[in-house]
């Protein structure tokens, strides 16, 4: 098919070059000419394990960008959405989506051939028909269902895995407002035999999505106040408990490999400071302001929000227990992004962390694999050193605190083991076994 994919951010992208690989014929839309540039010239603007080989494989050849919107939908039988839909505090901001269906509608306007048009982007339930449909629609001098379709396509990538999200997708969701629609969205994924499809409307499609990742975040925000009671009650340690806790079948698939058992949904019952980045915060947000405003309150979800806001406090208050004075104290935080596998900072947990620490007075040394560059941006400029290997950040350091689970920081422990004074290692993530070094304390670890 020939697709234009409006917005060239993580989904959009993402999806742009997995469906080139896929042999679809796509355009990348962007109104950033820095970023269509990179991307013709086949580089990845942001890090994405996998991005850059099919930038390399399909850039210049079936995957092309451009910031010309209209020539790209004309050229195209299917545009996907995929623009940002920041939460302002109080709602979703859909100034972009709009913008993008109005643009797509000024485009289609004198033609008379079939066109669908598909919200890629995370969207309140309601947005698809309630505005990108009449938008286009005005815009186009269209009708929806002659020969105009509007549907939406959630997607289910993540940060750091995208592409191999893409590749080996679980399920593949399909709204449209009608069958010809539904239709055009499914020879998209025409090469996907065996993978499970919903066909159904645009509203119940955009209440999948975020259904999918209000769910994640309770059970984020389930384990950390399970984690935080069991600090305060002592001889409790949380990791344990989920350890037990993810051995349920319930939480378990089976695996068609000899590996047997595996646990995908329990590996977010596990303790931490938090989430974060630019999915989860923003759409448990985006749905508690829109049940407000239908006059439904989603007390749960509020609460699983406040739990969240509240979590990264926590690592420094596990500091503060060993070192009543912070002023002068150097401090090393281990990870800026909000995940590994990402160089993303969106809502990271790390920046509540590092703030408390220096509103303490601690020097505060960072560390990231990927992520170093976005420390200014983050504290200002000069508030925290960076440091240049995961050996120069820990060297010298009285207190370590891990904030993100990247692969690398298990090689902490040995780093430290030749340190004649050992600092504290305060563990975020509860990834490092408490033995593996001289003085550890982590969330959810309740002393007797």
């Amino acid at each position: 098919m020939r697709v234009a994919i409006v917005g060239t951010g993580y989904v959009g992208l993402v999806t742009g070059a997995c469906l080139a690989d896929r042999g679809h014929e796509v355009v990348c839309v962007d109104v950033d000419a820095a970023k269509v540039a990179a991307i013709t010239a086949g580089q990845a603007p942001f890090h994405e394990a996998g991005l850059p080989e099919l930038l390399a494989r399909h850039a210049g050849r079936n995957l092309r960008a451009t910031t010309d919107l209209g020539a790209a939908v004309r050229a195209s039988e299917i545009t996907l959405v995929a623009v940002g839909t920041p939460f302002r505090g109080q709602a979703i901001d859909l100034g972009f989506v709009e913008r993008a269906a109005r643009e797509i509608g000024e485009a289609l306007r004198g033609g008379t051939d079939w066109h669908t048009v598909v919200i890629r982007s995370t969207v309140v339930p309601g947005t698809t028909d309630g505005l990108v449909l009449p938008t286009l629609e005005q815009h186009s001098g269209r009708r929806a269902g002659e020969s105009l379709g509007v549907g939406m396509n959630p997607e289910f990538l993540t940060e750091g895995t995208a592409v191999a999200d893409f590749v080996r997708q679980d399920r593949i969701v399909i709204g449209g407002v009608d069958e010809q629609t539904r239709d055009a969205i499914d020879r998209l994924y025409a090469g996907f035999e065996g993978v499970p499809r919903v066909r159904t409307n645009p509203r119940t499609a955009e209440m999948i999505k975020y259904a999918s990742n209000a769910l994640l975040a309770t059970a984020i925000s389930f384990t950390n106040e399970l984690a935080n009671l069991g600090a305060a009650l002592g001889g409790i340690d949380t990791r344990e408990v989920m350890r037990g806790v993810h051995l349920s079948r319930y939480l378990t698939a089976q695996d068609a490999t000899p590996a047997g058992w595996t646990a995908p949904v329990a590996s977010f019952y596990e303790a931490g400071c938090g989430y974060g980045g630019s999915c989860l915060p923003k759409d448990v947000k985006a749905l508690a302001a829109h049940g407000r405003a239908a006059g439904v309150p989603m007390r749960l979800l509020e609460a699983v929000d406040a739990v969240n806001r509240d979590q990264p406090a926590r690592l420094v208050d596990l500091v503060r227990r060993r070192f009543p004075s912070l002023a002068g104290v150097p401090v090393t935080v281990l990870g800026l992004a909000f995940k590994p596998g990402t160089d993303d900072v969106r809502e990271t947990p790390a920046k509540p962390v590092v703030e408390g620490l220096l509103e303490a007075g601690a020097r505060v040394t960072v560390f990231d694999p990927v992520a170093n560059g976005a420390a200014e941006g983050l504290f200002g400029p000069g508030r925290v050193a960076v440091a240049g290997s995961l050996g120069g950040a820990v060297e010298g350091a009285s207190v370590v605190v891990l904030v993100t689970r990247w692969p690398e920081f298990a090689e902490v422990p040995a780093l430290l083991a030749q340190s004649p004074e050992p600092p504290l290692v305060v563990d975020g993530r509860r990834m490092l076994e408490r033995a593996s070094v001289a003085h550890y304390d982590g969330i959810g670890l309740g002393d007797a």
